[in-house]
C-alpha cells in the first residue's frame, strides 16, 4: 500500500513538474517572439525617414523670337541669353511605407514602397537681352522658357546617374530592415515573394 502511495506520489511529482518546465519554454518563446517584433518594429522606424540625394544641373540656352509684318518685309526681334544653374533633389520618403507584420509566422510584408519625388529648382539669369518696343520680353516668355529648362532637365536626369543613385541609397536603407529580420529568424516578402537579396527591393 505504501508503495502505491510512493508511485502516485511521484507520477503527480512529475506531472507537476512537466507542466511547469511546459509553461517555462512556452512563455520563454512567446517573449522572445515579443522581444523579436519590437525589435523589427523599432529597426522599421529608423528606416522611415526621408531619403534624399542630390544633383547640380548647368545650362545655356538662346532664346529668340520674331514678329513679322507686312510679308516678312517688317520684322521686330528679341533675344536673351538664358543661364541656368539647378539643384535637382530625388526623394524616397519612406515614412510613407506601408507593411504588415505577422508574429505567428515571423513575417514582415512590405505591402507598398513610395515612388521617388523629384523636384528641380533652377536659378535662371538672363543676359543679352535684346528687344523692341513693338516686341517686348512678356511674362509668356519668361514662362515658357521656365517650362523648356525643366522639359531639358528632366531629360538629363534620365540620362544621369542621380535617379540610379536614389535607388542604391534606397536600397541600402531598406537593407537593414532585410538584415534584422534574418537575425531574427525571420522573413521578408515583398511583391507576392520572399525576399533574400537587397536587389529585390529595386522599385
Amino acid at each position: 500500500m505504501i508503495n502505491l502511495y510512493k508511485k502516485l506520489f511521484y507520477g503527480l511529482l512529475i506531472l507537476v513538474l512537466g507542466f511547469f518546465t511546459f509553461k517555462f519554454f512556452a512563455s520563454d518563446d512567446e517573449g522572445t517572439t515579443e522581444y523579436n517584433s519590437n525589435l523589427i518594429q523599432e529597426q522599421i522606424k529608423n528606416v522611415g525617414k526621408l531619403v534624399v540625394t542630390e544633383g547640380h544641373f548647368s545650362q545655356v540656352l538662346t532664346f529668340k523670337d520674331q514678329d513679322q509684318y507686312l510679308g516678312g518685309l517688317v520684322s521686330f526681334d528679341k533675344k536673351a541669353l538664358v543661364v541656368v544653374n539647378s539643384d535637382v533633389t530625388v526623394s524616397y520618403d519612406l515614412r510613407k511605407m506601408e507593411y504588415e507584420i505577422d508574429e505567428k509566422s515571423k513575417t514582415i510584408t512590405i505591402v507598398s514602397i513610395p515612388k521617388e519625388e523629384i523636384k528641380i529648382n533652377p536659378d535662371i539669369q538672363y543676359y543679352d537681352i535684346e528687344q523692341s518696343k513693338f516686341n517686348e520680353f512678356t511674362g509668356t516668355d519668361f514662362n515658357n522658357i521656365t517650362k523648356k529648362v525643366k522639359a531639358d532637365l528632366a531629360k538629363k536626369i534620365e540620362k544621369s546617374t542621380l535617379k540610379s543613385n536614389a535607388e542604391n541609397r534606397l536600397i541600402s536603407e531598406l537593407s537593414k530592415i532585410l538584415l534584422v529580420t534574418h537575425a531574427a529568424g525571420w522573413k521578408v516578402e515583398y511583391k507576392g515573394e520572399r525576399v533574400t537579396s537587397e536587389k529585390q527591393f529595386k522599385p
